[in-house]
């Protein structure tokens, strides 16, 4: 995709780069934050491969480059490498890695969650993996279908649930109910 010949091939590489970006955004599961679920997210953290609104990416921004490497849609330049680690994840595909293990009951953060809120459930669900199952196979380098992920919008409930179930959760019996307390607002 990227080739070095000089300032001209840069910028065409761009110019492909917000394209591609361009076309993911308009996948449904994309058009939403993957965190809060905010409409038209500007921001990606790369390395984790979600596009996140600007509320959303300042949190992730703080957990540090070694958790999460954020960028602008369209203000900054992309990498081939970059560009691939988002299409081989989206929001689909890390929601069903993410947020595998959380319970059914359980109450998601939304736009107008508080502040620390949304920073307690990003940190649980990347820096402190919370969520992720870690019997799941090795994810491949495809792209998950998005068929798993509920993206519709949901009631106006300040927090409501959403589904995330994988395919190996499906294949176990039912977990028992567990009170999972909800975010708490401050």
């Amino acid at each position: 995709m990227a080739s070095k010949n000089g300032p001209a091939t840069k910028k065409a590489d761009q110019t492909q780069y917000q394209v591609i970006l361009d076309q993911m955004l308009q996948e449904e599961c994309n058009k939403k934050c993957a965190d809060c679920w905010a409409r038209n997210p500007r921001w990606a953290s790369w390395n984790l491969g979600v596009f996140l609104c600007i509320r959303c990416a300042g949190i992730h921004r703080n957990l540090g480059t070694h958790i999460s490497r954020v960028k602008s849609v369209g203000l900054d330049s992309w990498t081939e490498e970059q560009i691939s680690s988002m299409q081989n994840m989206g929001n689909a595909a890390a929601a069903n890695k993410f947020e595998a293990l959380i319970p059914e009951n359980y109450r998601y953060s939304r736009p107008d969650s508080s502040d620390h809120a949304l920073e307690k459930f990003i940190r649980d669900k990347y820096e402190r993996k919370n969520y992720v199952d870690k019997n799941a196979p090795a994810p491949s380098s495809k792209k998950t279908s998005s068929s798993n992920v509920n993206f519709n919008d949901e009631p106006t409930a300040p927090a409501v649930q959403r589904t995330s179930a994988t395919t190996a959760q499906k294949s176990q019996p039912p977990a028992p109910v567990v009170d999972v307390k909800p975010l708490i607002e401050f």
